[in-house]
């Protein structure tokens, strides 16, 4: 850094410096980590020397506490990918089966936004269709915060449902399906979009209506003519903000062609396509006959099935980083 030729390429510089803090950050935090676990055993070794046995429940609170920390830095090592710690993009759509199955990426939608509650993160919906009895057809959600991509990227994939239908007079029991994606919110510098590439329409925003329903044309719909790739936004009033939420997702969503094309890593950003079908689920939430919640890449099952749709996901959000199946 200290050489005159670093500067040089002033973008790759810096990227270079943010590296270098980030990697100083993770270094500085380990050895954090061990001045503690070295406190903890002398003050152990102390005690068994003295027979004091007063200081054992500082101890064990002083381990439990250390175990949480490591179980964190674990994570953020993990992390270290070249789009974990930015924003990302949520993109929910039911499979077949009608209102049954949009009322279950509905529920999908509500859980991944009372997850990012709790995180502190800011989520947003920026385009919502909805189903014309209940449900959605399809909801895309705005995710920013530090390594949220990371967090949430292995939430890609199909998700199934097994529950007494509240839509069935006769209480029967229904499956249903609903597939999510993740994408890397990218930089505008990463993706290069020609305004001649582009067909842009403004149209009035769909939903349920009432007093604060939206007159105005402000929805905004993009279409990438060279890609096929179409994108819309209708949560603002305002045109112009609806028209940059779009152009952000299209940029997102194209780097993630363009990177299946070059370095065949599409399945890493968002998971691996599959048909929205039996067979073919990353996890299934069972509500009936018994409550179980069980992801099927990592075995992890969970029982408390409220607390999972109230957001309530770390557990398998980390299972899936720790298991490895993320490098």
């Amino acid at each position: 850094m200290a050489s005159p030729i670093f500067w040089e390429e002033s973008r790759r510089a810096q990227s270079l410096v943010q590296e270098r803090a980030e990697l100083a950050r993770l270094v500085g935090r380990w050895r954090e980590l061990s001045s503690r676990a070295e406190e903890l055993r002398l003050l152990w070794e102390l005690a068994v020397e003295e027979g004091d046995e007063s200081v054992a429940p500082e101890i064990e609170d002083g381990v439990r506490k250390l175990r949480h920390s490591l179980a964190e830095f674990q994570l953020k090592v993990i992390l270290s990918g070249p789009h974990d710690k930015k924003n990302a993009i949520v993109s929910i759509h039911p499979g077949a089966g009608g209102t049954e199955s949009q009322d279950w990426a509905q529920m999908l939608t509500r859980m991944y936004l009372r997850w990012a509650e709790r995180q502190e993160f800011k989520a947003e919906v920026v385009d919502l269709l909805p189903g014309e009895e209940a449900g959605i057809k399809s909801a895309t959600i705005e995710v920013s915060g530090e390594y949220a991509y990371g967090y949430l990227k292995g939430e890609a994939g199909v998700h199934r449902l097994v529950r007494i239908s509240p839509f069935d007079a006769s209480r029967r029991r229904h499956t249903s399906f609903a597939s999510v994606s993740v994408i890397p919110e990218v930089e505008e510098v990463e993706v290069v979009v020609k305004d001649e590439d582009l067909r842009i329409d403004v149209f009035r925003s769909s939903g349920p209506g009432g007093q604060g329903v939206n007159t105005a044309d402000s929805a905004v719909r993009i279409s990438h003519l060279p890609s096929g790739i179409v994108v819309q936004c209708q949560n603002e009033r305002s045109q112009l903000r609806n028209r940059d939420t779009a152009l952000r997702i299209l940029r997102a969503r194209l780097y993630q062609v363009y990177e299946k094309k070059q370095r065949e890593e599409l399945a890493e950003l968002t998971g691996e396509k599959k048909e929205i079908a039996f067979g073919s689920q990353i996890r299934s939430y069972t509500f009936h006959p018994y409550q179980l919640i069980k992801d099927h890449r990592t075995g992890l099952e969970v029982g408390n099935v409220e607390a999972v749709m109230e957001g309530e996901i770390d557990p398998f959000i980390q299972a899936y980083l720790l298991s490895g199946k993320s490098a």
